[in-house]
């Protein structure tokens, strides 16, 4: 059923009359308790994919179907919501929201192409693929890259077709599946490693005026499936292009299902407009004895909230998590994951560092590692630190262990500081300023989550960012 059918039960919500379909009584008490401001977001986003591509495949009909039927009793979340207790989400919630249209993406030809011109890489503007900007070279036989309505092997298909809406997150999650124009796909054959990583270049252009009212939305989604024995490094970049005073709403989604032992290596930058909300969702599913690694660095973002979810669906299995965030300005940085252990021996590593350099930052980090109770001699580990460069600057964290099984070695820790003085009154008596002496230190704090990247030319990229980003702070103080 399609949100606008249940908007014909709405009478105080005025939207655009579209296809109706049979409803039933059940549907009628659905339309009494769901939110009117959602359901407008949602049938905005209908139109505006229905004008692009008006006959989708079934796979991502079914897609928008479960998106839709989930968005008719989920409300827009509010501060009173545990999930978003330090998060608030009235900046998007207040804002005109418009889909970037298809058009507006693909006469762009002035875009610089990706800085590793060495590296595979495919490039989406505001959601959209634009073949003109990608460089996607010769991958071993078997293995797609690509928007899943291009995909013309019927095996691949049919696997892909088991895992498009899978899995089902908050709110965010389900406007994407209804607002995605499609999926991209990347798929490792089983036995096949990549050599080379893949680049998936994310760049956000049509935004408005940071005083306007208006707020462009896209929806990028990506599934990735990696066959068994199967290994690929992923570089995922977001950025705002050359602007980055605009306002625009990044919603994406990253799906990674992981077979037995297979690998994948995926790195993470966010640097969008300070003035944009980015909302990110990975759902990561490893089978046994497979190995998922997850390095992140982000500074971009009026909002910026990553939801991690991973589960191990199987014994012997590898996961570590490794994340950065700066906040230098007006900024709130949120992580907030969930890795759930099923099986026995499984092993998870997760760093979360974070540096809030401005008296109006903010970060969030919420991280739950549940193991149950056939997780026997698990192995897990978590830590959380963080540095508060201004009197003003927020942290807000809540890392928690949930352990059911009794035969396990788990930790977690957590810290929240300011630079320590007899850290600097080490580098001091050996005649390094103290100017000095703190910029070491933070870039060092920094450093142990830049160099888990894989690439080197990423490692660079990352140290780059930080560098530009934060000497001027430190100069000013």
């Amino acid at each position: 059923m399609s949100i606008s059918t249940l908007n014909s039960y709405l009478p105080h919500v005025r939207l655009p009359s579209r296809r109706r379909t049979t409803t039933t009584t059940s549907n009628r008490v659905l339309a009494t308790l769901s939110d009117p401001h959602v359901l407008r977001l949602a049938e905005t986003l209908e139109d505006s994919i229905s004008a692009a591509s008006p006959l989708p495949l079934p796979y991502l009909q079914k897609l928008r179907d479960t998106s839709s039927q989930t968005l008719l009793s989920t409300p827009w979340p509010s501060r009173k919501d545990e999930p978003f207790r330090f998060t608030d989400t009235s900046f998007i919630k207040n804002a005109d929201i418009q889909p970037v249209p298809f058009s507006s993406t693909q006469s762009l030809s002035s875009l610089p192409v990706s800085e590793d011109t060495l590296l595979p890489n495919l490039t989406v503007v505001d959601g959209y693929v634009v073949d003109s900007l990608s460089q996607l070279s010769e991958f071993p036989d078997g293995v797609f890259v690509g928007l899943l309505s291009n995909l013309n092997s019927e095996s691949i298909m049919k696997r892909v077709s088991e895992y498009v809406s899978d899995f089902q997150g908050d709110l965010f999650w389900s406007l994407n599946g209804v607002g995605a124009p499609d999926v991209i796909v990347v798929y490792v054959p089983e036995g096949c490693k990549v050599e080379k990583p893949l680049c998936l270049r994310f760049v956000s252009v049509n935004g408005s005026d940071k005083d306007s009212k208006s707020l462009p939305i896209s929806n990028p989604r990506i599934l990735v499936l990696v066959e068994k024995g199967g290994e690929i490094s992923i570089v995922e970049e977001y950025s705002g292009g050359d602007e980055n005073d605009k306002s625009y709403w990044t919603n994406s989604v990253l799906e990674v299902v992981i077979g037995d032992g297979a690998k994948v290596r995926h790195s993470y930058i966010q640097t969008q407009s300070l003035n944009a909300a980015h909302v990110k969702w990975t759902s990561v599913r490893q089978d046994s004895k497979s190995a998922y690694e997850l390095t992140e660095v982000s500074t971009g973002g009026k909002l910026s909230r990553h939801n991690v979810h991973v589960q191990q669906v199987g014994p012997d299995t590898s996961t570590e998590l490794s994340t950065f965030h700066l906040s230098i300005g007006d900024q709130l940085q949120d992580l907030h994951s969930k890795l759930v252990l099923d099986h026995p021996r499984g092993f998870s590593r997760q760093i979360h560092k974070c540096i809030v350099a401005h008296s109006l930052g903010q970060a969030v980090f919420d991280g739950n590692v549940q193991v149950n109770r056939d997780a026997q001699q698990t192995d897990a580990g978590q830590l959380t630190r963080s540095l508060l460069l201004e009197p003003r600057a927020t942290v807000n964290i809540k890392p928690n262990l949930q352990i059911i099984a009794d035969d396990v070695k788990c930790s977690h820790g957590a810290a929240i500081s300011d630079l320590e003085q007899n850290q600097l009154f080490y580098f001091q008596a050996r005649g390094i300023d103290i100017a000095a002496a703190r910029r070491a230190l933070i870039f060092s704090f920094a450093a142990e989550v830049i160099e888990r990247f894989p690439e080197k030319s990423v490692q660079k990229k990352a140290e780059g960012l930080i560098t530009k980003l934060l000497i001027p702070k430190l100069l000013s103080r």
